[in-house]
């Protein structure tokens, strides 16, 4: 196996996990309800330990194959010192928060998506690989039937939250594709999720339905993220997020 790969893999599944973190974090303390600000925040900490798990794996893997004298990888410069095109999360974890609704949607578009990933990799050969993958899925369980429950309440509700659950499935769904749309570094490491379009799908109609909301048809899809052509929100993202670390190189707390 070409071991630069499976660090890249490592890099997808971890960044994926740490942007959408950020993003969630923004809701701290502005939740529609404090029982909702309390639950997108515990996510986004899921989403964050779920980040730190894969990243001090990578981290791991990098260092054995670092030159010697060369600084050592870590969590903290994986998720603080690389820059934008270094990063190969997807597209659609690194948009705007938007709305609620807008929110909902994506981590029940993410969340369809991990647990179908997460259940995939709990067989993986590598036990590390798998261990993370068995704690990360009994989080995602949670995240999946929280996210439905709330595309149901808002689908199906007032004609205001109907209008912006329309609104943000046109606005996120052309992100969705690059979810099951492999990297080549994905294909050498064996990481392929295209298989997982199907059952993800199915999900998708089945909490639709019951939201009584449009399934949307094959349209364009954006791409790039996993190789590390981002839109501008990302660098927005980053400047915030390593902001401490860059301005304090090696502060400790």
């Amino acid at each position: 196996m070409n071991k630069q790969a499976y660090i890249d893999t490592l890099l997808h599944l971890a960044d994926n996990a740490l942007i959408l973190s950020q993003r969630n974090a923004e809701w701290c303390g502005h939740g529609p309800v404090l029982e909702q600000d309390i639950a997108i925040t515990n996510i986004s900490l899921d989403l964050l330990g779920q980040a730190r798990n894969f990243y001090q794996y990578t981290a791991e893997l990098i260092n054995e194959q670092a030159a010697a004298g060369t600084i050592p990888a870590t969590e903290d410069s994986l998720a603080y010192l690389r820059k934008e095109r270094e990063f190969r999360n997807c597209l659609l974890l690194e948009l705007p928060r938007g709305d609620w609704a807008h929110t909902i949607l994506r981590q029940f578009f993410f969340s369809n998506y991990q647990s179908l990933l997460m259940k995939k990799l709990q067989d993986n050969a590598d036990p590390q690989i798998a261990a993370i993958a068995e704690k990360s899925l009994k989080e995602v369980t949670y995240h999946l039937r929280w996210s439905a429950e709330w595309v149901i309440r808002l689908g199906d509700g007032t004609e205001e939250s109907k209008a912006r659950m329309e609104k943000a499935i046109t606005d996120l769904w052309p992100y969705t594709g690059e979810l099951f749309t492999p990297a080549s570094y994905e294909k050498e490491a064996g990481v392929v999720t295209a298989d997982l379009y199907q059952p993800w799908m199915e999900k998708i109609v089945a909490v639709f339905e019951e939201a009584t909301l449009p399934v949307p048809a094959n349209t364009f899809m954006h791409t790039g993220g996993k190789i590390g052509r981002h839109t501008e929100h990302l660098g927005f993202l980053l400047a915030e997020l390593q902001y401490m670390q860059r301005a304090y190189p090696g502060a400790n707390w």
